[in-house]
């Protein structure tokens, strides 16, 4: 369970004596540093780190970060808002201590999600676990709703001996195949070690379609831990990685060609113990709650893109046949449809029902991702929204007027229409607030600046390790 409550200047009640407790535990179990993470505006993890014995101390008040990051590019470039940009000021990095773990696969280290407020003690606007943390207490307290949700993630194995960056896969073998299993079984099996240790629980982990791809479903939490496990994820899958000879990629797309990486979102919503996808009269055993919800994410799903699916390399995954979901359509367990309702075998529904949502890849920030998408759903909530016809099969099938009757269309087919839909979209701007919504515009136009000109082997190269 992740901290509710903002950090503050001196440290919550209890804080400071808990990280010292905590600290004396971790250094009795040799761990020397704690790694201070958090996720900026283009989907970069970036860290600080103090010494263990430093944990009450930054519990207390914070470590020190410039707020410029807000608006750093994937490659480091720096582009600058009204606000947000420039190098004045400061921030301080609070640690989660709830969400604090020792990371198995790097000895020596624990590793703990951060929220970030002014020196002044107030929240900052750009912080986007703060963000998601506050939209979904919000939902609570107005609504009575609560979600559940987890993070598909999805990476490349590469060799890391490959020569100047070039993707090599690590294994060779069918997709899904036992090949893949058999031939990276000692690392698959450190992987499985390494999460359980550190309190991960994996539901699978399998080969998936692309050459030296694989994939890790894990268990659900409220969206702010979900959000914070998928970080802790792809920490732990670089670590092992990088200890058998390899180098994971979680970029969308590590080739010009081909079915790249996604990090679809599963997101379910309860009200007082109760699953709202399932024991309803709506399709699919849907409460009006639920239906509305699906509603309100397949109508805003162009706009979402430019915070789902925030990188040009993203636009190498979305294409049409790849299960990737690059249409305003929904169905039952349909794997082409931008949102696929996941209803669970008989018997386990009222706990597994669920939607997932498809164009989303592992270059988004999670905090922004999730919120955007609870709030296009919160919002169709508010407005008793309610679902068009289902779509079967592909829907790249359907005939123009077939289409439009649906309400079936394209998805954006680029970053820069992405974030026209987005720019144009008042409530998902208006539920970042202007410094947040200004950071997205921002850094997704300096993206399509620093990609302009570039073929489609070319960008992929370009973000093939940023992510």
């Amino acid at each position: 369970m992740t901290t509710l409550a903002d950090p503050v200047p001196g440290g919550r009640p209890g804080d400071v004596e808990r990280a010292g407790a905590l600290a004396a535990e971790l250094s009795g179990r040799g761990v020397r540093g704690v790694v201070l993470a958090y996720v900026d505006t283009a989907g970069v993890c970036r860290v600080k780190t103090v010494p263990t014995g430093k944990l009450p101390a930054a519990a207390e008040w914070g470590v020190g970060m410039s707020p410029v990051f807000d608006t750093f590019l994937a490659h480091d470039s720096i582009v600058t808002t009204d606000v947000l940009g420039s190098p004045d000021g400061d921030l301080r990095l609070y640690p989660d201590l709830d969400a604090l773990v020792a990371l198995a696969a790097q000895p020596g280290w624990a590793w703990a999600p951060v929220d970030r407020i002014t020196q002044e003690g107030e929240r900052h606007p750009g912080c986007s676990r703060t963000f998601l943390r506050r939209l979904v207490a919000d939902a609570e307290r107005r609504l009575g709703i609560t979600f559940r949700a987890s993070v598909e993630v999805e990476w490349s194995l590469g060799l890391d001996s490959a020569r100047d960056g070039a993707f090599v896969p690590a294994v060779e073998g069918p997709a899904y195949g036992a090949t893949r299993q058999v031939g990276l079984s000692d690392y698959l099996a450190e992987l499985l070690e390494a999460f359980a240790q550190q309190g991960v629980e994996v539901d699978q982990l399998h080969p998936e379609y692309a050459p030296g791809q694989f994939e890790i479903s894990v268990g659900a939490l409220d969206p702010v831990g979900a959000a914070d496990r998928s970080v802790l994820v792809r920490q732990t899958v670089r670590a092992v990685s990088a200890r058998h000879g390899l180098r994971a990629s979680f970029s969308p797309a590590v080739t010009g060609q081909g079915v790249g990486n996604g990090g679809h979102l599963h997101l379910s919503a309860w009200r007082d113990g109760g699953n709202l996808h399932s024991g309803g009269r709506g399709p699919y055993g849907m409460t009006a709650d639920a239906e509305a919800f699906t509603a309100g994410v397949l109508a805003r799903l162009p706009a979402l893109c430019a915070v789902t699916a925030p990188s040009p390399a993203s636009y190498l995954r979305l294409r049409p046949s790849q299960w990737a979901g690059v249409f305003t359509a929904w169905g039952r367990e349909t794997r082409e449809a931008a949102l696929r309702v996941v209803t669970g075998s008989e018997g386990h529904r009222d706990r597994a029902a669920n939607l997932e949502v498809k164009p989303v890849d592992l270059a988004a920030n999670p905090y922004l991702a999730l919120g955007c998408v609870i709030a296009a759903g919160l919002d169709g909530i508010a407005s008793s929204a309610r679902l068009p016809a289902e779509t079967t099969g592909d829907p790249v099938r359907l005939g123009a007027a077939e289409a439009a009757a649906r309400g079936v269309r394209r998805l954006p087919e680029s970053l820069a229409e992405a974030v026209e839909e987005f720019r144009k979209d008042e409530l998902l701007r208006g539920t970042l607030g202007p410094v947040l919504a200004d950071a997205v515009i921002a850094v997704r136009r300096g993206e399509i600046e620093a990609a302009r000109g570039l073929d489609d082997d070319r960008v992929a190269a370009a973000y093939r390790w940023v992510h």
